[in-house]
């Protein structure tokens, strides 16, 4: 018996110790990781600082014969990053991107704002001026719109009249109205194109202050049965001007008649060279609204690539697609909701209550995904825990001090590639969403220095921003309330 205890010991040792062996082993195996290209990343950084204007003669400015489209027809257009429309007076990369991080911070205050006034049950049309007599310049009720000054990320080219002429306008799904800037002037900011000119459109017709467009406006007011419109950013721009109905042209696949739009003569702000938005949110007087899409999707480039992605309509949904829910707030019909219950990282799970990102009955809460923020924001108690858990499976990883709203930053120069461990994005029902790591780590600098692009709100409502959405097609399915990625489709 004494001989055998000896044994026995071992034998318990050794298999504990291959349990062990093999727990640790499995958890190792299941940690997965991706590849972040610093080399390529980096090279893009200096690119975009020799942008030239000239690139938009590439694009096509004549447009041919035009079908009017119904509201099936699919139809398409080209995307490019916002910093093709003028070149940038940034000397370094790094004060381009805080300047990016400045204005982005302001939209996001917009968004907040925004979703306040409608949970506070803040009637805007209560704040409509009424003096019939009242000038443009006297609208100036602070009502926030989706984009703030020069956050808008990406434009297309899209005709404006009869005959169209082509306008680089702003891509916006966090508000509704669409405006450009028109003639005459009373203060207009500067554009890449000619200011539009009603008087050169046979199509352009003014709106009365009856018709349900105006009603459908937050601010407005009327002047000789004439509707005018103003809407205002939260960094102080606004636009403002005469609310009427155009054509609106799509490349060569279609055109609309009677699109509602603002026309602005009196604007301000740095909207990035662009002459106007187009609202693509849940909202009445959006243009997915008035074309009666029934779908749309779009692929964004990256922000720092001369690249070109899509944006379309009524087209179908990938069969590889990633979907989840599209929830709307009954408070607020702009935003677009999205049904996510967390992340993972490294093949890890994130320890973080899923109630985080849900919207409660009064409203507050929840995820959107939105085109124009370019950094997601995520409450405080969810970001602390998606980065805690990056920062613990990166220990390899040199470390350096924070940018601006970035608290977790690395530095790789001399990297060609590094490996990181993959994150990954949660969605109800199950399906998991695996991000590029170029999609979270971003240079903030030319010379290697990479932040983790996420960043905590205290706001109740998360923001699921484009730097996360690069190179995935996002497709909105608004007839079967479904959000659909597809990744490497654009």
């Amino acid at each position: 018996m004494a001989v055998t205890t000896p044994f026995l010991l071992f034998t318990v040792l050794f298999s504990f110790s291959l349990l062990t062996y093999t727990t640790l082993s499995r958890s190792v195996s299941q940690t997965t990781t991706t590849v972040l290209d610093v080399s390529s990343s980096l090279q893009q950084t200096l690119q975009i600082l020799s942008f030239d204007t000239e690139t938009l003669q590439s694009f096509s400015e004549e447009i041919a014969t035009m079908s009017i489209l119904n509201s099936s027809t699919p139809f398409s257009l080209p995307l490019h990053s916002s910093e093709l429309i003028r070149k940038t007076q940034h000397k370094d990369y790094k004060s381009l991107l805080l300047s990016r991080l400045e204005r982005d911070s302001a939209r996001v205050n917009s968004l907040v704002t925004k979703l306040q006034l409608a949970l506070n049950n803040i009637d805007r049309h209560d704040l409509k001026p009424v003096d019939i007599q009242i000038r443009p310049e006297d609208l100036n009720t602070p009502i926030v719109s989706g984009a703030s000054q020069g956050s808008g990320e990406y434009f297309s080219r899209v005709g404006v009249g009869s005959p169209p002429k082509q306008f680089s306008m702003v891509l916006d799904t966090g508000s509704d109205v669409n405006w450009l800037q028109c003639q005459p002037c009373a203060d207009c900011y500067q554009q890449s194109d000619p200011i539009y000119d009603p008087t050169s459109s046979s199509s352009y017709s003014l709106l009365s202050c009856e018709s349900t467009q105006c009603r459908s406006l937050d601010v407005s007011a009327c002047r000789s049965n004439k509707c005018l419109y103003q809407v205002s950013y939260g960094d102080g721009s606004y636009t403002v001007g005469d609310f009427v109905t155009e054509t609106v042209s799509f490349g060569n696949t279609g055109a609309v008649k009677g699109v509602a739009l603002g026309c602005g003569h009196d604007n301000e702000g740095l909207f990035v060279g662009s002459a106007g938005l187009l609202g693509l949110g849940g909202g009445a007087l959006s243009l997915t609204k008035q074309i009666k899409a029934s779908s749309f999707s779009y692929c964004l480039v990256d922000r720092d690539s001369s690249g070109t992605g899509v944006l379309e309509f009524n087209s179908p949904q990938t069969g590889d697609a990633v979907t989840a829910p599209l929830l709307r707030n009954s408070k607020i019909d702009t935003f677009y909701y999205v049904g996510l219950t967390g992340f993972s990282v490294g093949g890890q799970p994130v320890q973080i209550p899923p109630s985080l990102f849900q919207m409660d009955e009064s409203g507050e809460g929840g995820i959107i995904v939105d085109c124009g923020t370019a950094i997601t924001r995520l409450q405080t108690q969810a970001y602390t825990s998606l980065r805690d858990s990056f920062r613990k499976m990166t220990p390899n990883l040199k470390s350096t001090s924070g940018v601006a709203l970035f608290d977790t930053c690395y530095d790789f120069t001399g990297m060609s590639t590094v490996k990181v461990p993959t994150v990954s994005l949660q969605f109800t029902g199950g399906k998991s969403l695996d991000l590029p790591a170029k999609n979270y780590l971003i240079p903030v600098d030319s010379t290697g220095t990479f932040c983790f692009a996420f960043a905590p709100t205290t706001s109740s409502m998360s923001i699921i921003g484009n730097v996360q959405q690069q190179g995935t097609r996002v497709s909105y399915d608004l007839a079967n309330n479904r959000v659909g990625f597809s990744p490497n489709k654009c």
